[in-house]
């Protein structure tokens, strides 16, 4: 189960609003906003944590272990089509 700070730590890190997350997640931006007020599991169901997770992770976030270090996020390495794609269109470094 995911925690309301990763929430809020993931929509940081990918520079989306609550309102970004609501319409990404196909869900209420009042259960995306009762889900990043938790720092435990949040009080939503289910399936809302799950679309909210699912979300997270096609804008490029990746849940770390909670039972390694303890919940967070971080990016994730992009796939290779997505690195040629940021190639292709002059963004390289």
């Amino acid at each position: 189960m995911i925690v309301g700070a990763q929430i809020r730590a993931a929509r940081a890190l990918i520079r989306w609003s609550a309102e970004d997350l609501a319409h990404h997640a196909h869900l209420a931006l009042t259960v995306v906003r009762k889900a990043e007020a938790a720092d435990s599991a949040p009080h939503i169901g289910e399936n809302d944590a799950l679309a909210l997770r699912r979300a997270l992770e096609r804008g490029g976030v990746l849940f770390l272990d909670p039972h390694a270090e303890g919940p967070g996020v971080r990016l994730r390495k992009p796939l290779p089509a997505e690195e040629e794609a940021f190639v292709s269109d002059g963004n390289e470094g």
